[in-house]
């Protein structure tokens, strides 16, 4: 059965984009511009997670969010043009799972929305927890921990530690998108400043060797104004 994610958004632009987005990933979208369409949706199908607005013309996002928890677990992320810390915690405390503020870049919230598929997968699979893994393969990029190296196609990257640790944490944080602060307090193990330009540096040379075209990287991508991911 595929993933079904419901789309609720009176603004219809914002709906038909995310949706594209969404179909673009493979997954089934059930799209909706008010919130009793939706919530009769979910009461009849098996979603596996919600966008809400906020702003919706017959109830709020929240109210949906509140009906929707008390019968569901599927992960719900808030969408928003608000930006006060109060509606944030308001929307947390009802039970979503992620808050996005309008106008969001709509490559973050991909990689939000797999985040959030991930762990609820994994949840109600009843794993419960992570398991560590010794290597990852993604598209032919193999990475093992163990051996300390990476190989591209079979093609050795020769990778200095530091590269490798990047590299490593991105993978294991794959479908998620990463701060430069994330990246460097995690690798380096040092408070992040916002003049350093340490990382990007890294990442640069790290494409290099993997021989990737700058404007269209096949694996490490950069979430402008976020971070960098590996999808």
């Amino acid at each position: 059965m595929g993933v079904k994610i419901v789309i609720v958004d009176d603004e219809r632009e914002i709906a038909d984009l995310v949706e594209v987005y969404l179909q673009n990933e493979g997954y089934e979208v059930r799209k909706f511009y008010n919130a009793l369409d939706a919530l009769r949706c979910i009461q009849e199908e098996e979603i596996s997670l919600a966008l809400l607005d906020v702003m919706l013309p017959d109830m709020s996002g929240f109210q949906l969010c509140q009906k929707i928890r008390e019968h569901f677990l599927f992960p719900i992320i808030m969408l928003t043009a608000k930006v006060e810390d109060m509606d944030k915690i308001m929307g947390l405390t009802l039970g979503a799972d992620d808050y996005v503020t309008k106008p969001f870049n709509p490559l973050e919230l991909m990689a939000r929305v797999k985040t959030q598929l991930r762990r609820y997968m994994r949840y109600n699979s009843g794993e419960g927890s992570l398991k560590e893994t010794d290597e990852f393969n993604i598209r032919g990029l193999h990475i093992s921990r163990s051996s300390h190296k990476c190989t591209l196609n079979g093609r050795d990257l020769g990778l200095t530690p530091m590269e490798f640790n990047i590299l490593w944490y991105l993978c294991e944080h794959r479908g998620s998108v990463v701060s430069s602060e994330e990246l460097f307090e995690a690798v380096w193990g040092e408070k992040y400043l916002e003049s350093n330009n340490t990382v990007m540096a890294h990442i640069a040379r790290l494409r290099e060797k993997m021989q990737e075209p700058a404007r269209r990287p096949r694996f490490v991508k950069t979430v402008w104004g976020v971070g960098y991911t590996i999808e």
